[in-house]
């Protein structure tokens, strides 16, 4: 279970290098795609201050990650729940804010890394 608890908080990770990438590399590409309730305009626009949030995306996966490679198990949750808990955090806020699926896409995986990762605790 104790590896259930890892794979899951890199399949967090995962997904926020992938959010990252979009957002700092490819979101003129990619954002109409992922996105397409904006305008191309509105993204076209917005190129600057979605790789600034991609920046932002980094961080919180490479939290994640380092949550992994803490050898202190005790100290390793408390990494982990505190990235898990900003990525439950943002997911929530932008399901408020933005697209109620962004609770699914983001908060969602990450409450349940969260769940298991207290459990196993």
């Amino acid at each position: 279970m104790y590896l259930v608890s890892k794979l899951l908080i890199c399949v967090v990770a995962l997904e926020h290098f992938f959010i990252a990438w979009v957002e700092m590399f490819a979101w003129t590409r990619k954002g109409p795609k992922m996105f397409p309730q904006l305008e191309t305009d509105f993204i076209q626009k917005t190129e600057g201050m979605a790789a600034n949030q991609g920046l932002y995306n980094v961080f919180l996966a490479v939290g994640l990650v380092w949550s992994l490679f803490i050898k202190d198990a005790r100290w390793s949750v408390y990494i982990a729940a505190f990235f898990l808990g900003c990525v439950i955090f943002a997911g929530t806020f932008g399901a408020i804010t933005s697209s109620k699926s962004i609770f699914f896409k983001q908060a969602l995986p990450a409450i349940i890394a969260m769940l298991v990762l207290l459990i196993l605790r």
